[in-house]
């Protein structure tokens, strides 16, 4: 498992972005598509955090990956001190509505959650932890 520690600053999304990047691109059998799944979701999840949880100046994100190649499984943690929040407990938004008749927000985590194939959170000493996982490569055709 590599892992990357930046600010939770808008602009070290491209270095997340990257760190991921690097280590999918290993496998010629990991599609553009799928790259751009998880694109998506880092840029949803890290987002985030730059948006929400640190109230006083930024706090350090640790985005850990790890790739299997065998078992075709990629794993996504994010890690922060920011206040606690658990995204799996936001409603999904009513996806049938317009968005001028939909609330404003959920829509990203929505996407993250019908994207990934596993998501998990928990708050452990003082820290937000959000793990996700999904298939991808050739490997679990």
């Amino acid at each position: 498992m590599k892992a990357l520690t930046v600010e939770a600053e808008r602009e070290n999304m491209q270095k997340v972005q990257d760190f991921v990047k690097e280590e999918l691109e290993q496998d010629p059998e990991v599609s553009r598509t799928e790259l751009l799944k998880i694109h998506m979701v880092i840029d949803e999840i890290f987002g985030n955090i730059v948006s929400y949880a640190y109230e006083d100046g930024a706090g350090d994100v640790v985005i850990m990956v790890d790739y299997d190649k065998a078992q075709g499984m990629v794993s996504l943690s994010f890690t922060d001190e920011g206040k606690p929040y658990n995204p799996l407990l936001k409603e999904d938004p009513d996806v049938t509505l317009s968005a001028k008749e939909r609330s404003a927000g959920g829509l990203g985590i929505f996407m993250v959650k019908n994207t990934m194939d596993e998501i998990d959170y928990e708050n452990k000493d003082g820290k937000n932890i959000l793990t996700m996982k999904k298939k991808i490569g050739g490997s679990y055709a």
